[in-house]
């Protein structure tokens, strides 16, 4: 019969330990140690202690030293801290030797980042590639004395392990077999969306996607400039599938606006490569988009850390609007401006809609070299092209004449030659 007492016990009490390395500053290892606490209260798990330790050298049995290891673990217990979390990569050999000697239950950053992802995952892409993410880094993890292998999304991660959780009797094998499950179910999926991609191709209609560092205010410059309805919360990782919806421009230009997922600091190398099915949008859309958090001190480092992902990711050549976003919450707007810096920027407030019309015009003015204006006369006969102007183009005047339709429209540069024969002779 079951027992309640065999119930996993949640964790409750985390105590944090920041790792300095020897190239980062002071404020650095603060501004990533209070990043750290707010990720491990989005998995609403309370912080009751934290410090910093700088590594001077890296040691292979804990990455710390020994001593200051005891030092560490009796501070936590002090505080009746039921879990460690290390602001580092640990090793699965590193993360066993911690929780044997602690008694505790002891993840890094990654799995913190992992769990995030695993709550907030929505679609079946979205599932499936945090199940792939999880498997990939649990696998070389079987043997350590604290599991979570067994449960589906929904059910809990890493943080809810427990003294009083079973253990489960995975090997190697089985998760080898389910990562190659998982993969063949994510191709079925990522062949949907390309089928999806195309279908949007066959309409030329631009594309920009907007990338940027988590909480930046993707979800809700979408909302303000398209009036979709996406999840927009001041939480990290609000949202992990990415929305498409259609914005159209002053000037009557179409352009199709995707909300990618938001980046963190030392963000797994496995979430990188789960999530490039879904982070392709950037990669293949005409521009970019790049939201910044303004009215956050760390934004210049965020803007580094979205750089960096890009570059992973092979879209950091992108033509960009770099847009410095929440002014509203800034007495001064603290922006620095290279000479050489080419990258348009644009000051807005997504919430209060201040500067999205200066965005917008820049939007227009990345689409300018997809634009031709023309004069037109087309004939009565064919009016599948003046719907179709309507619907790919922009008609900025149409007037009734004896000899058919004339009209000044702006006109998708691929559709040009379609055009080319009806345009109006000086």
């Amino acid at each position: 019969m079951f027992d309640v007492r065999d119930k996993p016990k949640m964790v409750q009490r985390a105590y944090l330990v920041g790792v300095v390395e020897q190239k980062e500053t002071e404020a650095d290892a603060v501004s990533l140690l209070d990043e750290l606490e707010e990720l491990v209260t989005t998995l609403e798990i309370g912080v009751v202690g934290q410090q910093r330790v700088r590594l001077r050298q890296t040691q292979a049995r804990y990455l710390l030293g020994s001593g200051k290891m005891e030092s560490i673990v009796e501070a936590a217990k002090a505080l009746n801290a039921d879990c460690l979390v290390i602001d580092a990569e640990l090793s699965p050999a590193q993360q066993r030797n911690w929780e044997s000697a602690s008694g505790l239950c002891v993840i890094d950053r990654q799995e913190v980042i992992l769990d995030i992802f695993s709550m907030r995952a929505r679609t079946k892409e979205a599932v499936l590639q945090v199940e792939l993410a999880r498997s990939e880094h649990s696998l070389p993890r079987l043997k350590n004395a604290w599991t979570h292998l067994s449960r589906q999304r929904g059910g809990g991660g890493v943080t809810q392990r427990g003294e009083g959780e079973a253990q489960i009797e995975l090997d190697g094998r089985m998760v080898r077999q389910r990562i190659a499950k998982l993969k063949k179910e994510l191709e079925l999926v990522v062949r949907h969306r390309e089928t999806q991609r195309k279908q949007r191709q066959k309409v030329p209609v631009p594309t920009a996607a907007i990338v940027g560092y988590t909480n930046a205010g993707k979800s809700t410059l979408l909302n303000a400039l398209t009036g979709a309805n996406v999840l927009s919360e001041d939480k990290l990782f609000a949202t992990l599938d990415p929305t498409t919806r259609q914005l159209k421009l002053p000037n009557g230009q179409k352009l199709l606006l995707t909300d990618t997922v938001g980046f963190v600091r030392r963000l797994p190398h496995q979430l990188v490569d789960a999530f490039k099915a879904t982070l392709e949008e950037a990669v293949l859309a005409d521009f970019l988009i790049h939201i910044v958090d303004v009215s956050n001190p760390e934004f210049e480092s965020h803007m580094a850390t979205t750089h960096e992902v890009l570059q992973e990711l092979g879209a950091d050549e992108k033509r960009t609007i770099t847009v410095f976003n929440k002014i509203d919450r800034c007495v001064e707007i603290p922006i620095r401006h290279d000479a050489e810096d080419q990258t348009k920027s644009v000051s807005i407030s997504a919430v209060t809609g201040e500067g999205l019309d200066k965005l917008m015009e820049e939007c227009e003015q990345q689409l300018l070299d997809r634009l031709t204006t023309m004069q037109l006369v087309i004939p009565f006969s064919r009016y599948d092209l003046i719907s179709q102007l309507h619907d790919q183009g922009h008609v900025k005047e149409e007037q009734m004449e004896d000899d058919g339709v004339h009209l000044v429209a702006n006109i998708p540069a691929r559709l040009r030659t379609v055009y080319e024969p009806h345009r109006k002779c000086e």
